[in-house]
């Protein structure tokens, strides 16, 4: 199997220079971790989705062959076995909001969508502009040229549809 350009080394890509990890107060071990199992995610979703292997199967070599030290790994393994076992729902909150059919899309901007649209659906204690910030980070890292672009388009649209009732709070709140 070819994996594409950032994915090729044994470890989780890490971001490229010009995408340097945020080192505010807010960035903690716990979202660096989360950062680095969504980047294990997206290559470990590429593999399942171009081989259709055994998602158990990638997740024991995932784990055996990278070094994942710093990986939340359990947030990994619920994205891996999450998102495949909630395809079809998944992809059905986004495909609306593609100009091609699911099937037609670059395997890289697939899994980060899926991941992305997982999130926002189950993982409700992620804010939603979070969601997104990660998901455009991942194109960045692994994606084509401006893939960034349509990611963050088609995740605006299906934040603003799944995520209604955050969005007017955030819009809400008074600004300091």
């Amino acid at each position: 199997m070819t994996l594409p350009p950032a994915m090729k080394n044994n470890e989780p890509s890490s971001p490229s220079a010009t995408h340097a990890p945020n080192k505010s107060r807010g960035s903690t071990s716990l979202s660096k971790g989360r950062n680095l199992a969504r980047r294990c995610a997206v290559q470990a979703l590429y593999q399942w989705q171009l081989t259709q292997q055994n998602v158990s199967d990638i997740d024991v070599q995932f784990v055996t062959e990278h070094d994942i030290k710093k990986v939340d790994i359990p947030y990994f393994q619920e994205l891996l076995h999450q998102i495949p076992a909630h395809i079809t729902e998944l992809d059905a909150h986004y495909a609306v909001f593609l100009d091609r059919p699911v099937h037609a899309l670059d395997p890289v901007e697939c899994a980060i969508l899926r991941i992305s649209v997982y999130e926002l659906v189950h993982r409700l204690d992620i804010p939603y502009r979070v969601v997104i910030n990660e998901g455009v980070d991942m194109a960045k890292v692994f994606g084509a040229e401006q893939s960034h672009k349509y990611i963050n388009g088609v995740l605006d649209k299906a934040a603003r549809k799944l995520r209604t009732t955050e969005i007017q709070m955030r819009s809400r709140k008074p600004t300091v």
